[in-house]
């Protein structure tokens, strides 16, 4: 608020940068979210239709519709401010690279998880007193941001499902173990950080289906069929395409973690034929790949 006070002038290297964050959110909105939302949708309507596997996909495509939808929001929305000479809060900080629920939620809505932070779980008494405490202020912050999605059981599990993974690592003193990204010191750490990765997703992806559902309903049977059917993936099934561009996504991500946005400071790592060259890759596969409009998903929120 106190940017609104003070005098601005435009300036260059801001809105390169500002731009450069539009570029990369139009991108994460248009190619990731609204492609994955095609398959997701359909796989969360026919959800009996199909077997165990395809059920897994579902939900790995809401996954990363959610986060290309809201983030490439947020990287839009930032850029812009930009632009005006404005500097917003970072409000994702490639959270699917979390290596367990507490780092998730630092880096996933960090604007939203960290007002519920200062103005509610700090003034109920934080993590400070004994287990009952640190226990109830957990899920009333979880159930409160649940409920802050709307007022529908399907968000209520969903946050007290969260509470669930998160307390454990409270309880243990762990919460605040991974403050920043891993750097590989050795193939074992590797594989460690990869495992802790893969499994804090996974966590992420199940929970993810009760805030997908329409109806409590629907993410019980969901998940009922889940591991009741059949896990062969019928080929006819396998968007080749998306599963591509999505492996493509989490590589450039993953090499770029630890910038505030994938095209932050590229004129320090490409010279300037590279770095054109990059922004038209981007714009085409923009062209390209854009498939049927998608609304932004939390504009209904």
């Amino acid at each position: 608020l106190p940017q609104f006070f003070s005098k601005r002038k435009f300036e260059y290297q801001k809105a390169i940068d500002g731009m450069r964050q539009i570029l990369w959110g139009l991108f994460k909105k248009i190619v990731i979210a609204d492609n994955c939302a095609i398959y997701a949708n359909d796989i969360f309507l026919n959800y009996n239709d199909y077997n165990s596997s395809t059920l897994v996909l579902g939900s790995i495509f809401f996954a990363f519709q959610i986060y290309g939808d809201f983030s490439g929001y947020s990287d839009i929305a930032i850029g812009t401010a930009r632009l005006f000479g404005f500097n917003l809060m970072q409000n994702f900080s490639f959270p699917y690279f979390s290596r367990d629920i507490a780092e998730f939620w630092r880096r996933w809505h960090i604007s939203l998880s960290t007002w519920f932070r200062d103005y509610l779980y700090i003034p109920l008494g934080g993590s400070r007193g004994g287990a009952k405490t640190k226990i109830r202020n957990t899920f009333i912050i979880f159930i409160v941001s649940g409920f802050w999605h709307g007022a529908n059981w399907t968000f209520i599990i969903w946050g007290a499902l969260n509470a669930f993974y998160f307390l454990p690592l409270l309880l243990l003193n762990k919460n605040r173990k991974n403050m920043e990204f891993t750097t590989h010191t050795s193939a074992l750490n590797g594989f460690i950080n990869f495992f802790k990765i893969i499994f804090t997703f996974s966590l992420t992806c199940f929970a993810w289906i009760f805030f997908r559902a329409e109806s409590l309903k629907q993410a019980v049977d969901y998940i009922a069929n889940l591991f009741t059917k059949t896990i062969v993936l019928k080929p006819e099934v396998l968007p080749i395409k998306i599963i591509i561009v999505l492996c493509s996504f989490i590589f450039i991500e993953w090499k770029n973690r630890h910038k505030k946005h994938v095209l932050a400071n590229i004129n320090e790592k490409y010279n300037t034929l590279l770095r054109w060259g990059l922004y038209y890759i981007i714009i085409f596969s923009i062209i390209l790949l854009a498939d049927e409009k998608q609304d932004f998903i939390y504009f209904q929120f």
